[in-house]
């Protein structure tokens, strides 16, 4: 009789195990969805900086040679013509943006935790 109750606890442990494992195949696949699109849209954006980077950097080496050839060109100037800006606005906005964003996550990943703790308290019961 022993044997039959256990299997029978085997049993019910493997169909829990089972739905666990499937409820957190499908939370993943969302998560593996959005850290896909972030991604993207990281890409997207350093793809971005980078093609208007270059044009600045042409235009700014046009200058810095039309300034050697008439000589006038000395260290100061250059390094006002080479030296980074600040941040611009997407460098402030992303500054103020990202800890929000993480706040944000955070709060959706523990309500979801907590709905699928929920979840199969009330199915077992």
């Amino acid at each position: 009789m022993e044997r039959t109750e256990l299997e029978k606890k085997a049993l019910e442990l493997e169909q829990t195990l089972g739905m666990q494992l499937s409820l957190v195949k499908k939370e993943s696949e969302g998560f593996a969805k959005i850290g896909g699109a972030i991604i993207l849209g990281g890409v997207v954006a350093f793809s971005a900086v980078k093609l208007l980077g270059r044009k600045k950097n042409k235009k700014t080496d046009k200058v810095l040679q039309t300034l050697e050839k008439e000589g006038l060109l000395d260290e100061e100037i250059k390094q006002k013509l080479t030296q980074r800006t600040q941040p611009g606005m997407f460098g402030r906005l992303g500054a103020i943006l990202l800890p929000i964003a993480i706040n944000y996550g955070k709060e959706q990943f523990f309500k979801k935790m907590n709905e699928s703790e929920n979840s199969p308290e009330k199915n077992v019961k």
